[in-house]
This record gives structure tokens, C-alpha cells and sequence, in this order.
């Protein structure tokens, strides 16, 4: 439900009516059988569209697995943007990254597991696109960084470095979690998870 939530925000109105479905059963189709044996005529059969209008949409398969990465990473940055838009201060703005990302990911576990194991299937076009776009997101989020009083407080870490101590813990245990490697939620351990961010910020 949530997840077709999700597509309803990136593609909405009627005219989109078609192409969500196509997106919201090939994103099925790639979590239950792999995304490489997965066919064209597959996606057709669960969604009820013709191999016409997934090509007109979609182009080839590869299109649809774009599309819905790019979905995904697009409405991920739209939900922490509004997250973030009026919060003050660096602790409570970690807190408030931390939280919306385990949010998001309990919120759409299939699209977040989708984007844990589909990059690898991308041309080097498609792969610049998603650089480009995660550039944007990482840029908006250092923008905001910058604009806080207490900003000083993280000059000697270095950008590269930032994200990786901020997200890093996070991203592991719901990566452990989408696989079932672990069974309590994220949402169980956001508090110990944004204080373990700010602490690892702290004592560099």
C-alpha cells in the first residue's frame, strides 16, 4: 500500500494510472524472482499492459528498473527535505535525518530493498543520472548544515566523510532488517542510533 503511496506522489493523476501499475508490479517481479531473469512478458502478464505500452513508457526493461530507482531516491529527498525544512540546530537535525530515514524505510521496505540491489544493473548513463541525483540530495542536505548556528561544529570532518558517520550505523541495521538478518524494528532503536551519529560527529 505504502508503496504505491509512494508512486502516487512521483506520478500522480489519472493519465499515470497505467504506468504506476506497470512500476508497482515489475518492482514485485524484481524482489521475487531477481531483476535479471525477470522478463518483459512477466511484467506484462502481472500488470495487464501490453509489451506496447511498456515500451512506450519504458523503452526496455532497464527503463522500468531506472524509473523505479529513481522514484525511490527522488521521493526519499522530497520526504527529508520537508523533514528537515524547519528544524534548528545540528543534534536535532541528525535526529530528524536518522528518524526519517528508518521512517522511510519502514514505510516502503520493498523500494528500499529494491535500491540496496539494483544499482548494479545500470548503464554508465543511468549510473551518471543517479550520481547527479544523489549529488543534488547530499548538496541540499550540506546547505542546510551550513546555514546553522552551530555549523563550526562539524568543519573538521570531511564531506565524503560526513555521510558515511551520520547514516552509516542506520543503513546497516535496516539493510540487516529488509533481509531478515535481524527481527526489531529500526523504529525500535532510532534514539540510540541518532545519539551513536551525533556522538560519532563529537569525537573526531
Amino acid at each position: 500500500m505504502h508503496e504505491q503511496d509512494l508512486l502516487q506522489r512521483i506520478y500522480s493523476g489519472k493519465r499515470a494510472l497505467l504506468k504506476r501499475q506497470i512500476l508497482a508490479e515489475a518492482l514485485d517481479c524484481f524482489l521475487e524472482q531477481g531483476i535479471e531473469t525477470t522478463t518483459i512478458e512477466q511484467i506484462c502478464e502481472r500488470s495487464g499492459a501490453s509489451v506496447g505500452a511498456i515500451y512506450h513508457h519504458f523503452k526496455n526493461k532497464e527503463g522500468i528498473v531506472s524509473m523505479l530507482y529513481l522514484s525511490a531516491l527522488q521521493d526519499q529527498s522530497q520526504q527529508r527535505y520537508q523533514a528537515l525544512k524547519d528544524v534548528q540546530g545540528l543534534q536535532q537535525g541528525i535526529a530528524v535525518l536518522i528518524h526519517h530515514y528508518i521512517l522511510w524505510t519502514v514505510q516502503h521496505p520493498q523500494f528500499a530493498r529494491f535500491l540496496y540491489t539494483a544499482r548494479s544493473n545500470f548503464s554508465s548513463e543511468t549510473q551518471s543520472q543517479i550520481e547527479r541525483q544523489n549529488q543534488q540530495r547530499n548538496q541540499h542536505l550540506l546547505s542546510w548544515i551550513d546555514q546553522q548556528s552551530d555549523a563550526t561544529q562539524l568543519e573538521n570532518i570531511p564531506y565524503e566523510l560526513l555521510f558515511s558517520l551520520v547514516i552509516g550505523p542506520t543503513e546497516n541495521y535496516c539493510r540487516a532488517w529488509l533481509s531478515g538478518r535481524v527481527q526489531t524494528s529500526p523504529l525500535h532503536y532510532q534514539e540510540q542510533l541518532a545519539r551513536s551519529a551525533w556522538y560519532s560527529l563529537n569525537t573526531i
